[in-house]
C-alpha cells in the first residue's frame, strides 16, 4: 500500500496547482483525476471558450473590414469552418493539458487516471489500488444543474438541449439557439454564437442578467449586447420544452420561441460522489469550509467549486495554495473581496471589490470616478471605444473599494487594481504611477486622477 503526505482528488485548476505546490515543497503527493487533468477550465470551460471567442472576434473584424480601410468585395465568401474552429480549440487545449501533466511530473506528483473513492480521511481507493495519506484535499469540481422543466430530459436525450460542455463540440452551427440563464457562462456563449450569426435568445428568470456586476456597467453592457442576432428577455420563466420550441412565461403571458438548440446554463452543483464516507458538512452551495479550507473532517480540505463560494478557476487555484500553506506552511487565508472576476464578451467586463450598490448598502462614504474609453487614444486607434472604467474609493484616504472596467482587455487590466488593493493602496498611487502611452491602461490612471481631482484628458 502506497503512503503519501498528500492525496488530491480532482485535477482541475485547484487540484493540480495544490499538487504541484506540495511537490515543490518536497512532499510525496498523489493526484487522482477521472477525466483529464486541467478540469473543466482547461478542457471544457475557460480556455476552449476563449479560443472560440477569438475566432468570433476575428470574424467580426472581417465583417467590419471597411472600418479599418480594407475592402472585401464579397463578404458572403467569408465562411465559417466549424471543423477547423474546433480543431484549433482542441489544439490549444491539448497543448495546455499536456503542459500541466509535464509540470506535475516535474514536481514529482504521482498521477492516477481513475475515479477516486474516499474510504476515510486517510484512505482512498483508485483503480483497485488503495492509497494512504496524511492529508486529503478534495477538488472534485461541480456539474451543471439541470432544472426539472417538463420536456428538458427528452431534449437532452435528443441532443437538442446541451450544457456548456457539449455545445463546444457542435459540428454544425444551429439556425437559432435559446440560452436558459443569464449568468456569465450564458452571456459568453450568447456573445460567441450571436457573433457567428446564430439567432440567440437569452431567457433569464431574474429581472436582470449578470446580477452580481455593477448596475452602471450592466446597463451599458446590455445596450452593447443587443444586436440583430441577440435578444434578451428578463423576468422570463421557462415552463416547458417541446420538440421545436421553448415555452416561457413573461408579464403574465405565455410565449414560445423556436429552438433548434438549447443551452442550459443556470448554475452548478458540487461533485460529491465517492466522498459519501466522509460525512462532510454541506450547505446550500457546497461543502462547508473555513478560511483555511478545512472541512468538518480532520485533515480533509475542500477547494474550488466544491465549496461553492466563488466558482472561478483562479479562486480554485488560490484556495489550493491556501490549503497547502495551512497543511505544510505557515498558514494563509483568502480575502474573497479582492477576487477579480471577468466576463469575456466584446468588450470584456472585469471587476474587483465592491459595486456601487454594495457601497450604498453598507453605508460607506465613497467617491466615484468614471473615465470613458472614447477619450483614450489607443481605444480610438483600434476602433474599440465602447466602454468605461469606474473606480470607487473611500473618502478619507482614497483607498480603492472597487474597480469596474468595461473595455477590450479589461480582464488583463484589472490585475492593476487587484495588486493595488492587496497593498492597501489608494487612487493616489494609481494616479502617480507612470502608465505607458498609448495604452488602454491609461484609463486606470485617468480614473484615479478623477478620484483625487479631475481626469486630465476630459
Amino acid at each position: 500500500m502506497k503512503q503519501y503526505d498528500l492525496i488530491v482528488v480532482g485535477g482541475g485548476p485547484g487540484g493540480y496547482v495544490a499538487a504541484i505546490k506540495a511537490g515543490h515543497l518536497g512532499k510525496k503527493v498523489a493526484l487522482i483525476e477521472k477525466d483529464n487533468v486541467g478540469g473543466v477550465c482547461l478542457n471544457w470551460g475557460c480556455i476552449p471558450t476563449k479560443a472560440m471567442l477569438k475566432t468570433a472576434k476575428v470574424y467580426k473584424q472581417f465583417l467590419h473590414a471597411e472600418d479599418y480601410g480594407l475592402t472585401i468585395n464579397d463578404k458572403s465568401a467569408i465562411t465559417l469552418n466549424l471543423a477547423d474552429i474546433k480543431k484549433r480549440k482542441d489544439k490549444v487545449v491539448k497543448r495546455l493539458t499536456g503542459g500541466v501533466r509535464g509540470l506535475l511530473k516535474k514536481a514529482g506528483v504521482d498521477v492516477y487516471d481513475g475515479f477516486g473513492t474516499v474510504v476515510d480521511n486517510k484512505t482512498v481507493n483508485v483503480n483497485d489500488e488503495t492509497l494512504q495519506t496524511d492529508y486529503l484535499i478534495l477538488a472534485t469540481g461541480s456539474h451543471p444543474f439541470i432544472p426539472p422543466i417538463p420536456g428538458i430530459e427528452d431534449a437532452f436525450k435528443n441532443n437538442r438541449a446541451l450544457t456548456a460542455k457539449e455545445i463546444l463540440d457542435l459540428d454544425i452551427l444551429p439556425k437559432n439557439l435559446v440560452i436558459i440563464g443569464g449568468g456569465v457562462i450564458g452571456v459568453e456563449f450568447a456573445t460567441l454564437y450571436s457573433t457567428l450569426g446564430v439567432d440567440v435568445t437569452m431567457l433569464e428568470m431574474s429581472d436582470q442578467i449578470l446580477t452580481r456586476i455593477d448596475d452602471e456597467v450592466r446597463s451599458t453592457y446590455v445596450k452593447i449586447l443587443k444586436n440583430k442576432h441577440l435578444t434578451i428577455h428578463t423576468q422570463a420563466k421557462v415552463t416547458k420544452v417541446t420538440d421545436t420550441h421553448v415555452i416561457y412565461e413573461k408579464d403574465g403571458k405565455e410565449h414560445q420561441i423556436e429552438a433548434e438548440k438549447i443551452l442550459v446554463s443556470i448554475g452548478t452543483r458540487p461533485n460529491v460522489k465517492g466522498l459519501e464516507a466522509l460525512n462532510l458538512e454541506t450547505n446550500k452551495v457546497g461543502v462547508v469550509t473555513n478560511e483555511k479550507m478545512e472541512t468538518n473532517v480532520k485533515n480533509v480540505y475542500a477547494i474550488g467549486d466544491m465549496n461553492g463560494i466563488m466558482m472561478l478557476a483562479h479562486v480554485a487555484s488560490k484556495e489550493g495554495l491556501v490549503a497547502i500553506e495551512n497543511i505544510f506552511g505557515d498558514g494563509e487565508e483568502i480575502n474573497y473581496e479582492r477576487v477579480p472576476s471577468g466576463i469575456y464578451g466584446f468588450p470584456e467586463i472585469a471587476y474587483v471589490g465592491l459595486t456601487e450598490q454594495e457601497c450604498k448598502e453598507r453605508g460607506l462614504s465613497y467617491k466615484k470616478s468614471i473615465f470613458p474609453l472614447a477619450a483614450n487614444g489607443k481605444a480610438l486607434a483600434e476602433g474599440e471605444s465602447d466602454g468605461f472604467i469606474k473606480i470607487l474609493a473611500e473618502t478619507t484616504y482614497n483607498e480603492i473599494l472597487g474597480m469596474h472596467i468595461l473595455a477590450p482587455n479589461a480582464t488583463d487590466m484589472i490585475a492593476e487594481a487587484v495588486t493595488t488593493m492587496e497593498l492597501e493602496g489608494t487612487a493616489n498611487e494609481l494616479a502617480k504611477a507612470i502608465h505607458p502611452h498609448p495604452t488602454l491602461s491609461e484609463i486606470v490612471m485617468e480614473a484615479a486622477h478623477g478620484v483625487i481631482d479631475k481626469p486630465i484628458h476630459i
